[in-house]
């Protein structure tokens, strides 16, 4: 790479909020001079995006893999919560987090994750109190306190809690929030501890009164959740209070796009572009203090250059005046990780998931396409021989949780939405404490599904009698260093294969992994038991 160098195009200047013909000069990774001319052509040049929030994990790719994949959509930066690696690692999934992202030029902002376990009511592998969230909080690569999920601790003043909220103070460092559906005075007090984010907003209301209580909104648009059609009006009410992000974001769904496909979107639906470039370029920058490259003199030269601002085309990506991708194709080399992992999870058998009949109805748990939200359901069981069976004719299948920490029985639920007529899915993708979960519609395929992946100590498998395929995720068994456009195959594969199963979900392993999601309501299944999100308490399986 020359150590010196010009492009010219029409400047898309975020700070000012003008576009103008110019040049600017790069020299040894950062812009030197900005020079305006009459003319410069019809390619325009963009600081490079930044998705605002994400947990880098659910890609299922180490970060310099997931870097090489998003570096060709214009993406140059994340601010990312290594919240599902600490679960399973603690500060030390953390610190291989930054390591390996070290080792390209991508940008990674990590934060210190608030919230592991995210609640007392599952197993994870690590727990971070105030004292190992305070060491993290020093480090000068730790950019910020990652989502507070636990708002009822805000709100009551659990004194770990409040703890972690007065250290990101003390190192002058945003917290970022995570609380769905919270309104009122409970809202004030959440906002009024200083945490300034939320990326849980369904409806624009919500967002509206989040706004009005000091926070900034996080439109998110990931392989499960997807709140962008709902949320983009803010782009005109509130556009400097708007930031885009993906939070979650499968490897197939990466290798079609990022944060690119949220700009062309909304430009498409007639919003401001620089009000839309704003929200995932100068916003994140301004809102965590990030040393990204905004197109001004003396910025790191982080940009990207596109034929318009209508059809977006990444010509190409630069990160710190390095040329990472060009025409489509990735030009950042591979990286080998280490393996860390954490898993003691036994082969089970059949017998282990029988639920015998009791009297009245069961909780069912309602999944619903590209929502993290479930509901409560309550439906008569179908039994034979005193045992509780799957109906797939009432799409309601057996769940299963079991922990991959400790030698343990699995916990049992049924669950509505997934569709299966047959076969059997199988992660230990699970936020947040990952660990394996299974959907399926008997007994003997769920096991086997599950044993697949106690074999190789983590990943994804499906099964269908005696077909199976399976995707090893050796790194925490929820990530691999292998080339992300092949994991990328591989696991578009096993998601056709789902729907063949008969699954009519967009993502059935992306909706899968939320399930045992405590943190978001109404009804889920962590590995010690059914959960009820709106009392925050266990609950039975029969009412």
């Amino acid at each position: 790479m020359d150590q010196t160098f010009s492009v010219k195009g029409q400047i898309v200047d975020v700070v000012s909020g003008t576009i103008f013909p110019g040049e600017i000069t790069i020299e040894d990774g950062r812009i030197t001079d900005i020079g305006h001319l009459p003319k410069a052509g019809k390619q325009f040049i963009l600081p490079g995006f930044i998705d605002a929030h994400i947990h880098i994990e659910s890609s299922m790719l180490a970060p310099a893999e997931f870097a090489r994949l998003a570096v060709v959509h214009g993406t140059v930066a994340t601010v990312s919560d290594p919240h599902e690696i600490a679960n399973v690692l603690g500060i030390d999934g953390v610190k291989f987090m930054i390591r390996n992202g070290n080792q390209t030029p991508f940008n990674f902002y990590f934060g210190a994750p608030s919230c592991v376990p995210a609640t007392g009511f599952e197993t994870s592998g690590f727990t971070l109190g105030p004292e190992e969230t305070g060491k993290l909080l020093a480090r000068k690569d730790i950019f910020y306190l990652s989502e507070m999920m636990n708002f009822p601790g805000v709100i009551f003043n659990d004194a770990d809690i409040q703890a972690k909220l007065e250290l990101a103070r003390k190192y002058g460092k945003p917290v970022d929030g995570h609380a769905p559906g919270l309104t009122g005075n409970n809202l004030l007090k959440y906002a009024g501890e200083g945490i300034t984010t939320d990326h849980e907003c369904t409806t624009i209301e919500e967002a509206l009164e989040k706004i009005a209580a000091g926070m900034h909104i996080l439109i998110r648009e990931g392989s499960a959740a997807r709140n962008f059609e709902t949320l983009v009006p803010l782009l005109k009410l509130h556009p400097e209070k708007v930031m885009f992000c993906s939070d979650d974001k499968h490897p197939d769904d990466l290798v079609s796009g990022h944060m690119n496909l949220l700009v062309k979107r909304a430009i498409s639906l007639g919003y401001m572009p620089m009000d839309v470039i704003r929200a995932c370029t100068l916003n994140p920058v301004r809102h965590y203090n990030l040393d990204n490259g905004l197109l001004q003199k003396g910025d790191a030269a982080d940009f990207i250059i596109t034929d318009n601002l209508d059809d977006l085309n990444i010509l190409s990506t630069y990160i710190k005046g390095e040329k990472a991708a060009e025409s489509g194709k990735t030009l950042l080399m591979p990286v080998v990780a280490g393996k860390p992992n954490h898993f003691e999870a036994k082969v089970i058998g059949p017998e282990m998931l029988k639920v015998v009949a009791d009297k009245g109805k069961i909780r069912v748990i309602k999944a619903f396409d590209g929502e993290l939200l479930t509901k409560k359901l309550l439906i008569q069981p179908t039994v034979e021989s005193g045992i509780v069976q799957s109906d797939t004719l009432q799409d309601v299948l057996k769940i299963v949780v079991l922990n991959r920490y400790h030698d343990s029985v699995p916990a049992i639920g049924f669950i509505q939405g997934f569709g299966l007529k047959r076969g059997a899915l199988a992660s230990t993708v699970a936020h947040d404490s990952h660990n394996l979960i299974c959907v399926g519609v008997n007994d003997d395929e769920m096991c086997k599904a599950m044993n697949l992946l106690v074999e190789c100590k983590g990943g994804i498998a499906i099964v269908d009698g005696t077909y199976n395929q399976v995707l090893p995720l050796p790194i925490a068994g929820i990530m691999t260093d292998d080339d992300g456009y092949e994991v990328a195959g591989l696991y578009e594969s096993i998601n056709k294969t789902a729907h063949k199963l008969g699954s009519e979900l967009r993502a059935p392993f992306m909706t899968l992994s939320f399930m045992a999601l405590l943190v978001i309501p109404e009804l889920k299944l962590s590995d010690r038991g059914l959960f009820d999100g709106t009392t925050f308490n266990f609950t039975t399986l029969f009412e």
